[in-house]
């Protein structure tokens, strides 16, 4: 077995190990690269990029439909064949990631292809040849689909998001399984190329971890659509006949040409050689504010970042992960951890999020006082007339005086969402906000109204 020597090796490279690796090798170390499947990961070649292409096509041929009662007749013919090739040629490179792949090169890294697995302190192996880093080990290895244990399920030819971003053609139907962001996304995405959409979600409303009134507004939006919504309920058994599936459900059934399964995801951990090095692998790993694994008893150099730490499943989280590794291996200062955590659901309407939910405010004992507002009734609400419904609110700790948390969903709510994210991030006082002049007629201005 080969050894090699280098500064830092780093196990997974989609975008936030792809930053790390830049960023390192940009600074003269000696950076070993490696991954198991495409350079960029999950985000550019299964997830974000392409989910975001189809969804805006599917906004495009949404708003078209709204001509009738804005301004005129117009006739909307869908063809997924576009977006399937835009996907293909745009976003994926029919799913080759050499360009990717040279960029890490031309940063002056190592790229090595194949598993990755620590067999010991800052010690990497992969099929065979050995990684020894002087600084250490970046763990970024992600995330897949989960798949819920439903009998008959693993013997159907179901979907996961790759499948269903990778699709050349749409189902006449298709059932959801999951009311979560990616499952809604989807859902609204293929409804709106003619899909017969139908979601599934075992807890007791769709997008559980926001605010319940955003959960009702996308409810009765989806209603609206012809998208079939059933939240609370428990599914016990899928079957395929080799033409269409059957979901059952006590005693209702559910059928349609396919089965998209969107019920969040499950942390690559199991092989990456963690019982090696004494860190007992569970559902995510712990890691302190410069992303270093606490329980890891070696002699120090074991960091991880992304979705596998648990605190937020999204690229820009990812990559803010990554500078912060990066700022601890150079002994740069790290400033404090950002802990307001926005995230955006990009269904139509978008639902932003920052920070604190009001539920999670008073279960840490925080005094709330809650501003609300009605997108649809703001001034840009009326103007923009239908495809207007949308919320604003706030979670405001009124013995400091700040937002400790806020919604922002509606048209463009994640854009809205961004001044938001500010005055969370920085404790603006609730009572400069108050003092300070909003764009007339924009959406951001109901900021000022829930005040």
């Amino acid at each position: 077995m080969a050894s090699h020597e280098c500064d830092v090796v780093v196990v997974g490279l989609g975008p936030g190990g792809e930053a790390v690796v830049a960023r390192l090798a940009g600074a003269g170390l000696k950076v070993v690269a490696v991954e198991a499947e495409l350079v960029g990961g999950e985000c550019p070649y299964w997830g974000c990029i392409p989910s975001k292409m189809f969804i805006r096509a599917a906004n495009t041929l949404a708003e078209a439909r709204r001509v009738e009662k804005l301004a005129g007749g117009v006739s909307v013919t869908p063809d997924f064949a576009m977006v399937a090739k835009r996907i293909r040629d745009e976003a994926t490179d029919n799913w080759d990631d050499t360009v990717a792949a040279k960029r890490v090169t031309d940063a002056g890294a190592t790229l090595v292809r194949g598993h990755g697995r620590l067999v010991a302190d800052r010690t990497v192996e992969v099929d065979g040849e050995t990684y020894v880093a002087s600084k250490g080990v970046v763990l970024n290895t992600g995330t897949t689909a989960a798949v819920p244990p439903i009998a008959g399920l693993a013997d159907t030819p179901f979907w996961t998001n790759r499948e269903a971003v990778s699709a050349e053609s749409l189902p006449a139907s298709l059932i959801v399984i999951g009311g979560g962001a990616i499952g809604l996304e989807l859902a609204q995405a293929f409804s709106r190329f003619d899909s017969q959409v139908t979601v599934l979600e075992g807890a007791p409303r769709i997008l559980a971890p926001e605010e319940p009134e955003s959960s009702e507004l996308l409810a009765k939006v989806f209603e609206a659509e012809g998208i079939a919504v059933h939240a609370g309920i428990t599914i016990d058994r899928v079957d395929h006949d080799g033409t269409r599936f059957t979901v059952t459900c006590g005693e209702k059934t559910y059928e349609a040409d396919q089965l998209l399964v969107a019920a969040g995801r499950k942390s690559r951990l199991d092989d990456v050689g963690l019982d090696t090095v004494g860190v007992e692998v569970e559902r995510f790993l712990t890691v302190d504010d410069s992303m270093q694994v606490t329980s890891y008893t070696g002699s120090g150099g074991l960091w991880a970042i992304g979705d596998i730490v648990g605190r937020g499943a999204f690229t820009h989280v990812s990559m803010y992960h990554a500078e912060r590794v990066v700022k601890a291996i150079l002994g740069e200062e790290l400033g404090s951890y950002d802990t307001s955590f926005p995230r955006v659901t990009f269904t139509d309407p978008e639902v932003g999020g920052v920070g604190l939910t009001e539920k999670q405010a008073r279960d840490q004992g925080i005094h709330v006082r809650v501003g609300s507002g009605d997108i649809a009734a703001s001034s840009r609400g009326w103007l923009h007339s239908v495809g207007n419904e949308g919320l604003l609110k706030l979670i405001i700790d009124d013995d400091r005086g700040v937002i400790v948390g806020a919604t922002s969903a509606g048209p463009t709510g994640g854009e809205t969402l961004s001044a938001l994210a500010f005055a969370v991030r920085a404790e603006i006082p609730v009572e400069t906000l108050k003092n300070t002049i909003y764009a007339y007629p924009t959406f951001y201005r109901a900021i000022e109204s829930a005040l």
